[in-house]
């Protein structure tokens, strides 16, 4: 089962992410439209709010850090990010079917 704003890829999760950089706090703001909003404290310079978004999914998810990949967005502020295996899944989000 899935939503508009996320999808399984046999044990990977594929969320699609909308950031707010430079937010009072690190925190999942819940969903708007087809994504997922996340609000970070980090600014969007030198790559910074990227590295705060892949560790902060690795925690919400109890995954290591290298398990979290941006596949597209890089740039922007739009975002796909695969999460390898979560262990723990945000709200909203249902495991996959067996």
């Amino acid at each position: 089962m899935s939503a508009d704003w996320y999808s399984w890829q046999e044990t990977a999760l594929i969320i699609n992410v909308r950031v707010q950089p430079r937010s009072s706090r690190d925190e999942i703001a819940g969903v708007l439209g087809d994504q997922l909003k996340i609000r970070l404290t980090a600014p969007p310079v030198d790559g910074k709010a990227n590295r705060a978004l892949l560790k902060f999914l690795a925690k919400s998810c109890a995954v290591a850090l290298g398990q979290v990949t941006i596949l597209s967005g890089d740039t922007g502020r739009n975002k796909r990010v695969r999460i390898e295996t979560p262990q723990s899944l945000p709200a909203g989000i249902n495991a996959p079917a067996p």
